[in-house]
Parts: structure tokens; sequence; C-alpha cells
């Protein structure tokens, strides 16, 4: 008997398919459609419509003192005299939502280093946009409940969910022109810098000086860490704990921390992609021993900028576990028919509901219509005003910083009910702006031409076949 010159192609060699890719049913039925769920765009969305659907459920069922004890359950954290205590909802919303932050952070940074944000005329547009669609909202607020209990909650209006919003305009594929979907995504990642903004000084405790100052020295050791070019992941990690102690004892909200984190973080890559491939061509000419493929694994590593890097690591954490998680412990209303008078009839709820699905649309429309009438900027290529319009009702979802918010805004008196009032207004608000704006991107969307559609069509079913034919090669270890 020969022996191969390809030995790994011998059944001796051959492993077994990976799991995913195996012929086992859960495989098949469960785990590869799961897959493909998690890399469609609006799936985020669908999860945080059912965790939230799901709370109101369990806040509305028999079983809803379970609701409020699971989420009340107290968590405490003891390191020698120091302690953290602190409710399971807390923990959520205060420290998984750091995490929330830290990614939104990144994207930020990226965003203003070789995004939309980099390119003044090309930023200008969407950033007057966001500005425009996060001050119409509050004034709308402002003006319903100025003097009441409910005027601290201006803020509530003003923050566009870019998971909900970048989702919906997913759903129409091709027809919604690039420009157009980077517009809104520029103008949410602005909008959650304000909203960002808001919290840090307007939705805050008491300010511990001395905590303040930790939390600042405790910054200045990660930008020299960064302007070191030191890229340790643990001591990032154990850099940014100590951070969100620090912020969370000084009563800027704990988040904060996330989003400075975050923004240290390089958006550039700390080797030269040129460099990198050359190197990496070097290092392949001859087959690869280990310490060559360890070094062609950091080279390709380095060639890749951090921040994009960490959003691809973080990015479904946050958008699969933090938010849905985030969702459940706070969209859950014990609704009541004297809750639902009082919120029909509530300043807080109206406020909301005309700043999110009236303000964002008049804000976003009419700011943009003035910063190109100006011609401080220009709009986004193959978009006409209509399909614009619609964009900035899509931009009306608030969903997870507009609840974050309505969690922080009321304090003392009737703070449960007025908090009641504000959800009831987000989730109302969110429902209606989706659906509305969902309708008119429909109705105002550029129709592709016949031949352009049929050729889409044709490549899609190319793609299907060849993802097909892989799918047969990885479960069928025969198949070469």
């Amino acid at each position: 008997m020969t022996q191969s010159k390809e030995p790994w192609k011998s059944p001796i060699w051959r492993s077994e398919p990976a799991f995913l890719y195996s012929k086992r049913p859960i495989a098949r039925y469960v785990g590869r459609p799961a897959a493909e769920f998690l890399k469609i765009e609006p799936a985020a969305g669908v999860v945080l419509v059912i965790c939230a659907v799901l709370a109101m459920l369990w806040a509305n069922s028999p079983w809803s003192a379970s609701y409020e004890a699971v989420w009340g359950l107290e968590i405490s954290l003891h390191i020698g005299d120091f302690e953290l205590h602190h409710t399971l909802k807390d923990w959520i919303n205060d420290g998984l939502m750091a995490i929330f932050f830290f990614v939104v952070g990144v994207e930020i940074k990226s965003e203003i280093v070789s995004g939309e944000l980099s390119s003044p005329r090309n930023a200008v547009t969407p950033i007057a946009a966001a500005i425009g669609g996060m001050a119409v909202p509050a004034v709308v607020y402002a003006a319903l409940n100025a003097g009441g209990e409910g005027a601290h909650g201006w803020g509530i209006p003003m923050a566009t969910d870019i998971a909900f919003a970048v989702g919906v305009l997913a759903l129409f594929g091709s027809r919604i022109p690039s420009a157009a979907r980077i517009f809104l995504l520029t103008l949410a990642i602005v909008d959650d810098l304000g909203a960002i903004a808001v919290i840090a000084v307007f939705y805050t405790d008491d300010l511990s000086t001395g905590w303040l100052a930790v939390a600042g020295a405790i910054t200045a050791l990660a930008i020299a860490m960064r302007v070191l070019n030191v890229w340790s992941t643990p001591v990032y990690f154990v850099i940014g704990i100590a951070l969100w102690v620090a912020m969370l004892e000084s009563g800027v909200h704990a988040t904060i921390a996330g989003v400075v984190m975050g923004l240290i973080i390089s958006a550039k890559p700390l080797l030269d992609p040129g460099i990198a491939h050359a190197e990496a061509q070097e290092l392949a000419k001859d087959g690869l021993t280990v310490e060559e493929t360890e070094r062609l694994v950091k080279l390709t590593r380095d060639a890749v900028p951090p921040a994009e890097r960490i959003q691809h690591r973080n990015h479904q954490f946050s958008s699969f576990v933090v938010l849905p998680l985030f969702a459940l412990a706070n969209a859950g209303v014990a609704l009541s028919a004297d809750l639902f008078a009082a919120a029909m009839g509530s300043t807080v709820t109206l406020g909301i509901v005309l700043g999110l699905v009236v303000g964002k649309l008049v804000g976003i429309t009419a700011t943009t219509w003035l910063v190109v009438r100006l011609g401080l900027g220009h709009m986004p290529r193959g978009t006409a005003w209509p399909l614009l319009a619609a964009i900035g009702m899509v931009a009306g979802i608030g969903f997870t910083v507009a609840l974050f918010i309505t969690e922080l805004a009321f304090r003392g008196g009737d703070a449960q009910l007025l908090t009641d009032e504000g959800k009831i207004g987000v989730l109302f608000a969110s429902f209606i702006a989706a659906l509305l704006g969902a309708l008119a991107v429909h109705l105002t969307a550029p129709r592709p031409h016949r031949e352009a559609a049929d050729g889409e069509r044709a490549v899609e079913d190319a793609a299907d076949t060849a993802l097909g034919l892989a799918d047969c090669v990885h479960s069928d270890p025969t198949l070469e």
C-alpha cells in the first residue's frame, strides 16, 4: 500500500465535522438555523421585542409577584471592608449596561477615526439632524410637563434605538440607498453620544469629589497605557472594572465608565496592513512551523483595528444577552385599569409619545432641510425628501436608552407611578414609530428595476446553491 502524499485526506486523519455542521438533528434543525438568525441585521430587534413582550406578560400574569421578587433580589459583593449592595435589576442597569455603552463608545470612536464622522462635509448633515432630533422631542416634552412632577423626564424622548431603527431599514434590503443607511446609523450614534452626555450631566446622584478624582486618575492611567501601546486585554479589563466602581461610587452613572473605555480603544491597526500582508506572504512561502503559525495569527490580529475586533467580539453578547436582560428587567409594567387611565391622561406619557413619534420626525427633517438649504451639508446620495422623512419617523423608536433614562429620571414622590407612565409611553411610542416608519419607508423607498431585481435574485439563488453545497461538504466527510 502506498502512502498518500496528502495524509490529512486519509480516513485515518479525518476528524468528525464540527457539531454545527454535523448530521445531528439538533444541529440541523436548531443549531444552524439559530446561527443564521443571529447574523440577520434585524435579529437583535426581534429578540428585544420578544423579551419586552415576555416581561409585560410576566408582570401581568398570576405570577406577577415573582417578577418583582426576581429583579428585586438583593445581591452583595464584599472585598474586604468594601461592599457593593444592589438589586439584580440594578446590577443589570448599572453593570451589564456598561458593556452595552462600552460597545457604543467603541462604535463612536470608529466613526470618528475612519467612519462617516471623520469627514466634516459628510458628517455635518447627520450630526445636525441628530441634534435637531434630540432638541425638538425634549422641547415638546418640556412644554407639556413644565413645572409638573414629570418635568425631569425631558431626556426620555431624545434617544433613538440603534438596533431597532437600523433593523427596520434592513427589512427593505437593497431598496434603501447605502447613503441613507449610513445617515441613519451616524445619526443614531451621535444621538447615543448626546444621550450619554445627558445621563452624565443631568441624571446623576449627588457627586463625590473624592471618587471622581479616583475615576479621573484611572482614566489618565488608561490613556497613558494607550499612548505607551500597551494592548493587554486583562490589563484593560482590570482598569475598566476599577473605573466602573469609581464611577458608581462617585454618583456619575456607572455606565459612563463603559463609554470612556470605549473611546480610549484605538480605532487604527497596531500594524500597517501592507507590512503585515508582506510579512505573511514571506512566512507562507515554504510552509509554516508552529512558531511561524503563531506569528501569522498575531500579524492578522494586529492588522485589524482593536476597535473593530472588540466590536466583532462583543456585539452579539451586547445585543443578544445584555439588552434582552435589560428588557426583561425593565419593560414589565403591571397594567391595571387605574394605571392605564392615569397613563392615558398623563402629560408624561403624552410628552414621550409626541416627542418620539412627532418630535423626532420634525426635528430631523427640519434640521436637515435647513442645513442643506444653507449649503452647510448635503442630502444622502440617492435619498429623496419623502424617504428622509420616513427615516426620521423610524428614528422615533426609542426603546432601550429611553427606558434606561426613564429609570433614572424620576425620584421621590410618585416616582413609581411616573416611571410606569413613562415606560408605557416609551413602549407605545416605539411601537407606533416602528409601524408608521416601516409603512412610510415602504411607500417612499425606491423600487429596484425588474432587470436589477432579477439579477439580484439570480445572485441570491447562486449563493444559496453554493451554501447548500458547502453544508453538504461539511456534513458529509466522504465528500471532497
